[in-house]
């Protein structure tokens, strides 16, 4: 994979968390800035999730742990759980707002 092509899968990815966040209704901020996406709860903890152009894997960073994310069969599939990105983001998102999130 291309970095342009990696850059183009991940940037979508990132903007469909952005979409489901927004759809939500959940008190989530989000902010997004060069490669690293933050997610910002009422308590003030985060979540970060960033790209990582030299292994071509979008990273996960909460009170949970760090998770890496490598395309598979057009996935993004989490290299320790299995989980793809955006079900474990809304999984960190209800674990650290501390209430059920639709998406």
């Amino acid at each position: 994979m291309k970095d342009s092509e990696f850059h183009q899968l991940a940037d979508e990815q990132l903007q469909n968390i952005e979409q489901a966040i927004e759809e939500s209704g959940a008190d989530i901020d989000f902010e997004t800035s060069g490669n690293v996406m933050t997610l910002e709860f009422e308590d003030r903890t985060q979540i970060i999730i960033n790209k990582q152009e030299p292994m071509r894997e979008i990273w996960l960073a909460s009170k949970s742990g760090g998770y890496h994310f490598s395309l598979q069969d057009g996935a993004w599939v989490c290299s320790k759980t299995g989980a793809e990105l955006l079900a474990l983001v809304k999984v960190e998102c209800e674990k650290q707002a501390d209430e059920e999130i639709e998406w």
